[in-house]
């Protein structure tokens, strides 16, 4: 089985490992005490489920590697997100990118929430987000990669409530990653903003551990300089994965993660995602 279909699995494992269930205004009307992290403006480690050939990370805890041109990769998930007194589940969460041009791709993470009459939650598309990741510094003579992925985020109804009335449904945010080592250890670290006064941080390490697995771990921080009207104000989350290639364009993977140091009003919880992965290559076996 190729390495890289391993690592590929990886990332978008990655990426998606906390696509964090949302729950909209009618849970928080309902009394309960948690605030899953899509009823907030803060960008989660889900978001754009950015893939690459290498065993990355979360979502914006990104790698700086760029699929080449003709690589296309879609995955399939589910989340389930469990807070102090409530969950939310999505299903299916489905991430594509594609390589379009050297040092060049473009990727969408389009999660959908299933409807929950108990704890008052409207089922439908949530907080979608879409970007294109460029390669300001590739690996030919050292093994540092530099990227900034604009990225387009679509709010979804609770997180579009979190924000003061008359707030845009459309909101800009522009992250930058770094990345030190190579296919089978590689050290990451990204930084940036959306609008809003949102920030978030943070890094990991992923790597191959044989032929057929890959993993990654990393921890986060999102918090806002602008905290009214919004629900939310500072996150963190540590989360890791573990991918198992079945064949060189399928993958299986599994994910977990935890925020700490986090209130529930602030989105504490846990969440348990898996998937499948498929790499698509035409011209390549």
């Amino acid at each position: 089985m190729s390495r890289l279909s391993v690592a590929v699995a990886s990332v978008v494992a990655a990426a998606l490992v906390t696509a964090a269930a949302p729950a909209h205004a009618q849970g928080r009307g309902n009394g309960h005490q948690s605030h899953p992290p899509s009823s907030s403006a803060l960008p989660t480690p889900t978001g754009a489920a950015p893939v690459t050939e290498g065993a990355a990370p979360f979502a914006w805890i990104d790698d700086a590697s760029v699929l080449p041109p003709g690589m296309m990769v879609v995955s399939v998930s589910t989340t389930r997100w469990q807070g102090t007194d409530l969950s939310e589940v999505e299903a299916p969460i489905v991430g594509v990118a594609a390589g379009v041009a050297p040092r060049l791709q473009i990727s969408a993470s389009i999660p959908h929430v299933v409807a929950d009459d108990v704890n008052g939650v409207a089922g439908g598309i949530d907080t979608t987000y879409l970007s294109a990741k460029f390669g300001v510094l590739t690996r030919k003579t050292s093994n540092v990669k530099l990227a900034v992925a604009p990225t387009l985020e679509i709010l979804g109804a609770g997180a579009l409530e979190s924000l003061a009335p008359g707030t845009s449904r459309t909101q800009f945010g522009l992250p930058v990653s770094l990345e030190v080592g190579g296919s089978s250890l590689r050290m990451f670290a990204s930084a940036g903003f959306f609008s809003q006064g949102v920030w978030y941080a943070g890094g990991g390490v992923g790597g191959t551990l044989t032929r057929r697995v890959a993993a990654s771990v990393a921890f986060s921080r999102a918090w806002t300089t602008n905290p009214i009207g919004s629900a939310v104000g500072d996150r963190r989350d540590v989360s890791g994965t573990l991918a198992f290639s079945v064949r060189p364009q399928i993958s299986v993977f599994g994910a977990v993660g935890t925020t700490v140091a986090t209130a529930d009003q602030d989105g504490a919880g846990t969440t348990i995602s898996g998937g499948v992965v498929f790499l698509l290559w035409p011209g390549r076996p």
